[in-house]
């Protein structure tokens, strides 16, 4: 017998699609939970409370990033995105308003299934949010003193670098967009400033990781954002 390992509500008006994600999530030991449009959608999340939702952009009744925003009024349960929408400007949009991941059809199913397991995961996890020390093999990051030591040598950073760094740690396992980091570091109007970002987190990346050229927790989703793993 398959062991339970959480519950997918599944949101999407193409039934090939639901049922090829039922098959999959099923045979996995997910509970699997459907619905066709956004209304019956954000009936379901209240009634059934699932460990993730997967949520097509395009239903027939409202748009998927108005069921984005009317979930994430009251709870902050992992939503990835599966949409045939495939350009950067949807994907910011999505995720500005609180998706925490974006996957493009056609997609393929070991790719979100990875996906889905590490949003279950890390609804199932305290949040960095609190925490004061976040230790990684490479460095150790005090919140609360707003320090960094690398192999027992505190490390310099700037005040923008801190800034970016404290803000993925704050939604560590999280893709944080690109425009929320930029509004959110250097102000509202630097929305746009993307190479900003490239430029501190080269930086960063040069200053903690073991290998910058291949991060293992500061890591880039290339057209959408940042995201930092412990």
């Amino acid at each position: 017998m398959t062991e339970q390992t959480g519950t997918v509500l599944v949101v999407d008006d193409e039934p090939q699609i639901v049922r090829a994600l039922r098959i999959n999530l099923t045979a996995r030991g997910y509970k699997v939970v459907t619905a066709h449009d956004g209304a019956v959608a954000l009936r379901a999340v209240a009634e059934t409370k699932p460990d993730v939702v997967v949520l097509d952009l395009g239903l027939p009744d409202i748009d998927g990033t108005d069921v984005i925003t009317g979930l994430r009024g009251w709870t902050t349960v992992p939503i990835i995105v599966l949409s045939a929408r495939g350009e950067s400007p949807d994907k910011v949009k999505a995720l500005d308003l609180g998706a925490d991941d974006y996957v493009t059809k056609p997609f393929g199913m070991d790719e979100l299934l990875a996906r889905l397991r590490a949003a279950v995961r890390r609804s199932t996890v305290p949040s960095a949010e609190g925490e004061a020390l976040i230790e990684t093999e490479s460095f150790t990051l005090d919140l609360l003193a707003k320090k960094v030591h690398r192999d027992g040598v505190e490390v310099h950073l700037t005040k923008t670098e801190w800034g970016v760094l404290e803000l993925l740690v704050r939604n560590r396992g999280r893709l944080v967009a690109q425009k929320q980091l930029l509004r959110e570091v250097w102000g509202p109007g630097y929305e746009n400033e993307s190479h900003y970002l490239r430029v501190y987190l080269a930086q960063l990346r040069r200053k903690l990781e073991r290998e910058p050229s291949r991060p293992r927790h500061l890591i880039t989703e290339p057209g959408m954002g940042y995201r930092f793993e412990a």
